[in-house]
């Protein structure tokens, strides 16, 4: 009886786990898809957007590495500067500049780099602790995590995915949280998609 408490018990946690991690379309504008999910204990959704975009996955990669050009087309960025690289992982500093009234925020975030046989790069980042001390007037995030996936469907084609999971900290309008999740995708997949396109266009060949 026990055991057949356990085995139910344990299927309707998985259940659970499952029903939360669905998705459901909230957006889809200008090419680009934007998926919403509930968080189990979180009272903000994740989101993931997805959009093709007519450039290399190189192209794409180095539009990351390079933060200066990174943070104009992240949205929310307001400052990018980067710590420490060790292996494939990367350690940025991130400052933000989200709409009033929400109060500027930084982080600290690791990415963990990876490339695949396939030719596709995923890059997942949380918020570590530490490394920057506190600047009064900033509030620090500390809970974030997600992913960015660059998976070629052509020689100058590749689809981007953008996913993020975060806990904002400090007091947010649940108004202006609703509209991040989809603006936080929807405009940094489209300006950069807009600076990746431009620079391929530019430098033919690559």
């Amino acid at each position: 009886m026990r055991l057949r408490f356990v085995l139910c018990l344990m299927l309707a946690l998985s259940s659970g786990a499952s029903a939360a991690e669905q998705w459901h379309l909230a957006q889809d504008e200008d090419g680009i898809r934007v998926y919403l999910s509930e968080v189990p204990g979180s009272p903000y959704q994740q989101f993931r957007g997805v959009a093709l975009i007519k450039a290399s996955v190189s192209t794409l990669s180095e539009l990351q590495e390079n933060l200066r050009v990174a943070c104009k087309w992240l949205y929310g960025c307001a400052d990018m500067r980067l710590l420490k690289v060790e292996g494939d992982s990367t350690w940025v500093y991130l400052t933000t500049a989200l709409p009033w009234p929400a109060s500027t925020r930084d982080m600290v975030i690791q990415v963990q780099s990876e490339r695949r046989d396939d030719g596709s790069l995923v890059r997942r980042i949380k918020a570590v602790p530490g490394m920057v001390k506190h600047v009064p007037g900033q509030i620090r995030v500390r809970q974030l995590q997600g992913l960015w996936t660059f998976v070629p469907k052509g020689e100058q084609l590749t689809e981007v995915t953008y996913q993020l999971q975060a806990d904002p900290a400090g007091d947010i309008p649940s108004w202006l949280a609703n509209q991040f999740v989809l603006d936080a995708p929807s405009v940094s997949l489209r300006t950069l998609r807009a600076v990746a396109e431009r620079q391929g266009g530019a430098a033919p060949g690559r």
